[in-house]
């Protein structure tokens, strides 16, 4: 078989008892050594592949939070406050004002069919000072035609009249319902349950976006172009649909990147959840992977839906919106848990945090399982007594270090205040207490570069500029462990990706600069290429 040796002015990885090399051997789609090519000829021939040879080689990143609708959200209108390129490399100019969300609409609304509905996304009202974003913005674009806007956070949705007609919002009494003080729906719906009855009185439903095989392949080609090599669909479906496009698109061997789907459990009753994750696994190859299960508790703190302990909000409402009540997320977790699946848990507030580590207490109490690696999603504002915790019962953590810069000047004089804005997204306190992490970008919710995301955390600048958590900051040595062989392990992958040695994918992102030693800021080094099971799969 041959063997392909890759040489590189640095190679870094990952591998404790090897950290750098200069040539990496690749045999069989696997990393045969890193080590002098004369060490490698032991092995048989080698073929020299210099291509690299100026440039610096890291193990594939792994992204562990971000979703396929990266893909599909694309298909629709963008509103976001920041520049944004689409999957296919297109910039779209992000809208500063509530004056311009309303002049792109306007621009859209006459294009297709006036029974259809017009659906946009990315829109986060938060940077627009005190201007109100409600079914009267909307109705000044069309009181006819259906308009439906989606949050940048994917928690909340904006509708018009027409929407609120389609789908009987005033004759529903339920939480995320926002009313005004005449008590009829303002045009904000807030978290799932309260958005499904749009979805339905509409045939639409963003979250099924995925399930088709032109989205996946789009996402993962956005994700091959920032460094990827493992991708994640952390609320997938897991219809029949939804399964079918996954082992379509995954089976192509062009496919680019390693795809891990995690079921949306709030979607299934517990016992058929993880019947189908059960059933899903059958479907695991070298690019696809099954065995996981999402759990969304609470909201996002920017859109005042995450669930806070006292003192609550800095301004706004008391608190956020439970996806389900409490206890139901207690007993998913001890089903879970109990069925032997490795759980993934959106918990953004420190009030989520404590019902999920209450709930894992207890199952592991029950249910003892060593090196089960159940993983809490976000954290964004866990407290030091809940990191410790989280040590004590062996979970891991995924931390939303862009958060900081995209949100963090909103937290510091709207959400939070200045003493919790410290320890947003506390990826130091986590390493000091020896728990495993990783770091993500939550696509579509903010882009997907793993190289943004580590700049993230080892500055925790602002938008505007800000150093928030000065003692949060961890080392660029940390932060590329945290995107590659720190999210690897989150996802029980850290025996096949993760980090460059013998027996391990040769899954390789290929670097302009060296990100441990250049005083380049990490956002701006360029990616050059990626190589999946040591294959080229094109430029960056």
């Amino acid at each position: 078989m041959t063997i392909t040796a890759y040489t590189a002015k640095t190679i870094h990885t990952m591998n404790p008892s090897q950290p750098t090399g200069q040539c990496v051997a690749v045999r069989g789609g696997r990393v045969l050594g890193v080590g002098p090519v004369e060490e490698i000829q032991r092995f048989g021939a080698v073929t020299i592949d210099d291509r690299y040879a100026d440039k610096v080689l890291v193990p594939g990143f792994v992204e562990g939070h971000s979703h396929a609708l990266e893909g599909s959200v694309w298909n629709h209108l963008y509103l976001g406050y920041f520049d944004r390129r689409d999957p296919e490399g297109q910039l779209w100019e992000g809208l500063k004002t509530p004056d311009a969300v309303q002049q792109r609409l306007a621009e859209h609304v006459d294009q297709g069919d006036n029974e259809s509905p017009l659906i946009a996304w990315g829109l986060d009202p938060v940077y627009f000072d005190d201007a109100t974003i409600d079914r009267r913005l909307l109705d000044a674009v069309s009181e006819t035609r259906p308009i439906v806007v989606i949050h940048a956070s994917l928690h909340v949705m904006f509708v018009n009249s027409a929407t609120i007609r389609q789908a009987g919002l005033d004759d529903l009494d339920m939480e995320g319902i926002v009313r005004d003080e005449q008590g009829r729906p303002s045009g904000v719906v807030e978290e799932f349950a309260a958005m499904h009855p749009v979805f339905d009185a509409l045939a639409f439903d963003i979250f099924e976006g995925a399930s088709d095989t032109r989205a996946l392949n789009r996402y993962a080609q956005a994700a091959r172009r920032e460094g990827v090599t493992t991708i994640t669909d952390l609320l997938n479906p897991m219809s029949d649909a939804a399964i079918v496009a996954l082992r379509e698109a995954t089976a192509a061997e062009d496919f680019p990147v390693r795809l891990v789907p995690a079921l949306n459990a709030l979607a299934w009753d517990p016992q058929a959840g993880s019947e189908r994750v059960q059933q899903a696994l059958e479907y695991n190859h070298e690019r696809l992977q099954f065995g996981l299960v999402k759990l969304v508790t609470d909201g996002a703190i920017q859109n005042f839906t995450a669930r806070l302990q006292w003192p609550g909000y800095l301004t706004g409402p008391d608190n956020g919106v439970w996806n389900a009540p409490p206890q139901t997320f207690h007993d998913m977790v001890q089903h879970y848990h109990q069925a032997g699946l490795h759980m993934h848990v959106h918990t953004n507030g420190d009030e989520a945090v404590t019902v999920i580590l209450d709930a894992l207490d207890e199952a592991l109490a029950m249910w003892p399982r060593p090196d089960h690696r159940h993983t809490l999603q976000h954290v964004q504002l866990i407290r030091q007594d809940q990191l410790r915790r989280v040590a004590r019962l062996g979970a891991c953590l995924n931390i939303f270090s862009n958060h900081i810069y995209y949100w963090g000047d909103i937290h510091l004089v709207k959400t939070l205040g200045y003493d919790r804005c410290q320890r947003l997204e506390p990826a130091a306190s986590a390493d000091r207490m020896g728990i495993t992490f990783g770091i993500h970008c939550d696509a579509p919710v903010t882009p997907i570069s793993p190289l943004f995301t580590a700049w993230c955390a080892t500055t925790r600048e602002t938008a505007r500029g800000v150093t928030l958590g000065e003692a949060e900051k961890i080392s660029r040595t940390r932060a590329l462990e945290a995107i590659t062989l720190g999210a690897a392990f989150t996802l029980r992958m850290d025996d096949r990706i993760g980090s460059l040695e013998p027996g391990k994918f040769a899954d390789i992102t290929v670097l302009d600069e060296d990100p441990l030693t250049t005083d380049t800021p990490l956002k701006e080094i360029g990616v050059h290429d990626t190589l999946l099971s040591g294959r080229p799969t094109g430029g960056g």
